[in-house]
């Protein structure tokens, strides 16, 4: 990729002037060459001078979140695990017991069990002034015994949740969620764009070598710079592609488009039943202890840990209250390294009887797809080597910005007054090369790209207009006889 190399800011020994197109190019390939090569140079001018550095924040957030599990393992250890390793654990109600009276206003909002031998249960509970964040008790399974208290989001620790939403909307709500969505839109018009930029680039000289290794040719200066950061693109694009997709599934408004998208095609996941019917124990019944605080009867909880045992969710599992009364509680595997185990349950909360089971293997294809993407996005999916992948790819986008930067100062006008530093807009009638079937196309095609990633439609705009005022301020500066008020 080529990124931030418009051939008009470049110095004249270097580009002497416009490129004619090669006479084996049919006519219409030269007239779509003509008419869409000036815009798609300056498109990916633009964004890598423009969105680059909301991509390197992403790069170094996300390369700091993908860490996170070795983080807490650290920051966090005497809470995450226990001193001795016993022989029997104690029952889950005494657990859940020993945890309310540390949070005895608190109402139960998540069970998560011991998922190793040395690791503590621990029990989430919510209160009023933490919003949507939990007070967490982290208790040795062994003897009850309480090794912290932290509060948290999601299960997630301080640091993981901090660093989370650094990467997300740098900590700045939902307002900061549009920094991340504009770098990972506009990640397809650089990835893309300079691939097409490259590869025309090379026409004529193509081969296997000079498209994936640096030229040994190039000499010094910008065409070294180029060639370095061409072919550096060239070996992330695919991971690139696949982190901008990934993390647009879950942007705030490229996300709702896919989630609309996921309905109509019938490929949401498949919903667990937890209504218990108008017999029975409600499953909002509860007892109060202390001031206010809500747990559930030994035997309910007892009920529910044997529940898990008979249904054989292996691994780590997370157990949630029902809602609301007249419900079962559920019980996920949250095993999301390679193989993944998802499976659900719904329980009686107080018989322990299996009411609903999803397995994860009966879950829709573009389902499964969308979790694995999300998993393999986070570090997750592929354990430590996952983490490295992706540790990698975010130093390689880094070093990748910085040559194009570097593009960007070694060809920046120094002896020409006139020239823009941002770089001369396209020729003015560019369009008029375009024969009119491609125009209608790319008019069709600019419209569903703005639908389904408005980020990406609205800046693309925005960028359109600012070439549009350069390329009059560029004209005004050249006849300025005709920019003169007549009066």
């Amino acid at each position: 990729m080529s990124i931030t190399s418009p051939p008009s800011t470049q110095p004249e020994e270097d580009q002497p002037g416009p490129q004619p197109v090669p006479q084996e190019i049919s006519a219409g390939r030269a007239s779509l060459y003509r008419g869409f090569g000036p815009l798609l140079r300056r498109l990916h001018f633009y964004a890598g001078i423009l969105v680059a550095p909301f991509l390197i924040l992403v790069a170094l957030t996300g390369l700091a979140y993908a860490f996170t599990p070795q983080i807490d393992q650290v920051a966090y250890h005497d809470q995450l695990h226990v001193n001795t390793v016993g022989t029997t654990r104690l029952p889950l109600s005494q657990q859940v017991a020993a945890a309310q009276q540390v949070v005895p206003a608190g109402t139960l909002a998540a069970i998560h069990p011991a998922a190793a031998p040395d690791a503590t249960t621990k029990v989430e509970f919510s209160l009023p002034e933490l919003g949507d964040k939990q007070r967490t008790v982290y208790l040795d399974p062994y003897t009850g015994q309480v090794r912290g208290l932290l509060t948290t989001w999601s299960g997630a620790t301080p640091i993981t949740t901090w660093l989370d939403q650094m990467h997300a909307n740098l900590n700045l709500g939902d307002t900061g969620r549009l920094y991340s969505e504009l770098a990972a839109s506009w990640l397809w018009v650089l990835v893309l764009g300079g691939l097409i930029l490259w590869w025309r680039q090379q026409r004529g000289t193509r081969t296997a070598r000079r498209l994936l290794l640096p030229g040994t040719t190039a000499g010094k200066g910008v065409r070294r710079t180029r060639s370095l950061h061409a072919t550096a693109g060239i070996w992330l694009a695919l991971m690139l592609l696949f982190l901008s997709a990934t993390g647009l599934t879950w942007s705030q408004h490229a996300g709702a488009k896919f989630d609309l998208l996921s309905a109509t095609l019938n490929s949401d996941n498949i919903p667990l039943t937890t209504g218990l019917g108008a017999t029975g124990p409600s499953a909002g019944d509860s007892k109060h202890h202390g001031s206010g605080g809500t747990t559930r009867t030994q035997a309910d909880l007892d009920a529910i840990a044997a529940s898990v045992e008979t249904s054989r969710l292996s691994g780590p599992v997370t157990i949630t209250p029902a809602d609301e009364p007249g419900h079962a509680w559920t019980v996920a595997q949250t095993d999301n390294t390679w193989p993944v185990h998802r499976d659900k349950i719904a329980v009686h909360p107080h018989t322990g009887q299996i009411i609903d089971t999803v397995r994860w293997a009966d879950q829709p294809p573009l389902a499964k797809l969308t979790s694995f993407g999300i998993h393999a996005h986070m570090g997750v999916l592929f354990g430590f080597a996952n983490q490295i992948a992706l540790a990698l790819v975010a130093a390689g986008l880094i070093v990748t910005i910085g040559w194009g930067y570097r593009m960007w100062w070694q060809r920046r006008p120094t002896r020409h007054r006139h020239r823009y530093r941002l770089g001369t807009p396209p020729p003015r009638g560019t369009w008029r090369h375009l024969p009119i079937p491609a125009l209608v196309i790319t008019a069709l095609a600019a419209l569903a790209v703005g639908w389904a990633v408005p980020i990406l439609g609205w800046t693309l705009l925005g960028f359109l207009i600012l070439d549009a005022a350069l390329a009059l301020a560029r004209h005004a500066q050249s006849h300025p006889a005709t920019a003169q008020d007549p009066k």
